[in-house]
């Protein structure tokens, strides 16, 4: 996989919602969003999208008192989310990763027995940022963009915000 090709560009308008309904607890709508992206997405950052969601199906599991399946699907998960770097599309996927595994450690602690008493405060929100990475049409190096100026640092190519809608959409 090469991650640094896959973590540039924006998130897909699904992967947003689902993760907007992650963080407000309503994990199976999550899923369905994520999965909506995933399978609409052409490149491997649509398997990022497919481990977030498991970790939707994980907290769902956990809300519906359903120990096996929740510990058999964050165990499916982890082979999704393993290999992405700390922050990819501006999720801040290490974070993510650290916050459900702390999940599963106070969820193995409680035992399949005491499921019931799971403190779903430790669903921790996931983290993101919506701001959109520019490619230079010139030379494909990364752009920055700064108070509605988008400038790629390697050929000095510039655009203003309103001439974004000409250049990129």
């Amino acid at each position: 996989m090469n991650a640094s090709h896959e973590c540039m560009g924006a998130l897909h308008p699904q992967a947003i919602e689902g993760m907007k309904l992650f963080n407000e607890r309503k994990f199976f709508e999550a899923h369905e969003e994520l999965e909506t992206a995933w399978k609409h997405e052409t490149g491997t950052v649509r398997e990022l999208y497919r481990g977030i969601l498991q970790i939707a199906v994980t907290y769902l599991h956990i809300t519906r008192g359903n120990y096996d399946g929740a510990v058999k699907v964050y165990g499916r998960s982890l082979k999704w989310l393993k290999d992405w770097p700390d922050v990819c599309r501006g999720i801040q996927v290490k974070k993510f990763r650290d916050d459900a595994n702390l999940v599963m450690i106070e969820l193995e602690g409680l035992g399949k027995e005491n499921i019931g008493t799971f403190d779903i405060s430790l669903f921790k929100p996931i983290q993101w940022s919506e701001k959109k990475t520019w490619i230079c049409d010139r030379c494909g190096g990364n752009m920055n963009e700064t108070n509605c100026k988008v400038t790629c640092p390697n050929c000095g190519n510039r655009f203003d915000c309103s001439d974004l809608n000409i250049y990129f959409d």
